[in-house]
C-alpha cells in the first residue's frame, strides 16, 4: 500500500502540491487526473523518491520512499518526458535495467519488443513519440516491479496500443498483483480501467473516491413530462441538477434506482428513461456540488 499524509511541494514560490492525503491499494488501478499544472507529475515524482518533500511523507508499506533503494526498487516510474541513454537501443536499456532490477525478465522483454513490431538493436533516437513510449512499458512490464507509476503514458499511443497497453496491465493485474497508479488529463481514457480516482487540482486533491462508490445512488433520468409539472415538484425525487432543451428535462438524482422508477410511474409521463451517467458526467456533478467548476479542471474550458 501507497499512503501520502499532508505531502507538500514547493518550487520556490509555487506550491505544486498542498497537503496532499492519499491512500492507494494494492492490486488496483489508481487514476489520477488533472488538467496540465495541477500537479499530477509532481506527485509522482514524490512518490518516486525523485523529489524530496518540502512537508508531510510518502511511505511504501511502511517504509519511506526518498533515497531508499530498496524500496525504490519495488516500482516503475514511467515518465511524460523520457529518458534513454545515449545512443542505446532497446537491448542496451534492458541491460541497464536489468542490473538495476532483480527480477527483470529478458525473455518477456524480447517476445513483447517481437509483439509490438520494434527492432531490438535499434537505435531509440530513431524511435518515433509512440514508439518510446511503448518501450517505456515493455520495460516497465519486464521489470516485475510490484507498482508502476504512469505519466500520461496513453498519450502518444494509437487507439490499437492503448488497448493493447491496458490489456497487459490487466493481465500482470490479475497474475501477480500489479498496482498501476496512471497520471492523466483525460478521464475518458480511465474510465474503462480505474478502480479509484483521485481529482488534483492546483495542488490539492478535490475529490477521491472508489468507482463503485461513484456509480453508486446517482442517476441520470431523461423525460418529458404531459403536464406542466416541473421535475421539483415531484415529491420524494432528490434532484442534484436539472436541465431543459424544450420540453425534454435531464435531471440527475440521488437515491436506489427501483424508488426512482417507483416515483417516476406515479407521474404523468410522455416517456422517461434512465441512462448511466459515465464517469466524466459524476465527477462534474459531485464537484459542481463541492462548488467547484470541474469542466474547467477536467476539460481546461
Amino acid at each position: 500500500m501507497i499512503e501520502t499524509v499532508s505531502l507538500t511541494k514547493r518550487f520556490e514560490d509555487i506550491t505544486a502540491l498542498d497537503e496532499v492525503s492519499a491512500t492507494i491499494r494494492e492490486g488496483q488501478v489508481f487514476g489520477l487526473i488533472g488538467t496540465n499544472g495541477a500537479g499530477k507529475s509532481t506527485f509522482l515524482r514524490c512518490l518516486s523518491g525523485i523529489y524530496r518533500p518540502d512537508g508531510g511523507t510518502v511511505k511504501i508499506d511502511g517504509h519511506e520512499v526518498y533515497e531508499h533503494t530498496e524500496v525504490k526498487k519495488r516500482f516503475f516510474f514511467i515518465s511524460d518526458e523520457q529518458y534513454f541513454l545515449p545512443g542505446a537501443t532497446p537491448l542496451d536499456m534492458a541491460s541497464s535495467y536489468g542490473i538495476y532490477y532483480r527480477y527483470f525478465d529478458r525473455e518477456r522483454f524480447r517476445r513483447l519488443l517481437r509483439e509490438f513490431g520494434l527492432e531490438e538493436r535499434r537505435k531509440i533516437s530513431t524511435f518515433s513519440k509512440g514508439m518510446k513510449k511503448q518501450l517505456s512499458v515493455i520495460l516497465a512490464l519486464s521489470a516485475y516491479t510490484d507498482y508502476i507509476f504512469c505519466d500520461e503514458t496513453f498519450d502518444g499511443l494509437d487507439p490499437v496500443m492503448r488497448q493493447a497497453v491496458k490489456s497487459l496491465f490487466a493481465h500482470d493485474m490479475d497474475e501477480r498483483g500489479l498496482t498501476p497508479v496512471i497520471a492523466s488529463h483525460n478521464l475518458r481514457e480511465l474510465e474503462d480501467m480505474c478502480d479509484h480516482v483521485g481529482l488534483l487540482h492546483k495542488g490539492g486533491i478535490l475529490l477521491s473516491k472508489d468507482i463503485d462508490d461513484l456509480k453508486l445512488g446517482i442517476h441520470k433520468i431523461q423525460c418529458v413530462f404531459a403536464t406542466d409539472k416541473e421535475p421539483e415538484e415531484v415529491q420524494g425525487l432528490d434532484i442534484i441538477k436539472s436541465e431543459h432543451r424544450g420540453r425534454l428535462r435531464t435531471i440527475i438524482v440521488r437515491g436506489d434506482e427501483d424508488e426512482i422508477r417507483r416515483l417516476m410511474d406515479r407521474e404523468e409521463m410522455v416517456f422517461y428513461e434512465l441512462i448511466p451517467l459515465s464517469l466524466e458526467e459524476i465527477f462534474i456533478t459531485e464537484t459542481e456540488v463541492a462548488g467547484y467548476d470541474v469542466k474547467k479542471i477536467i476539460l481546461g474550458e
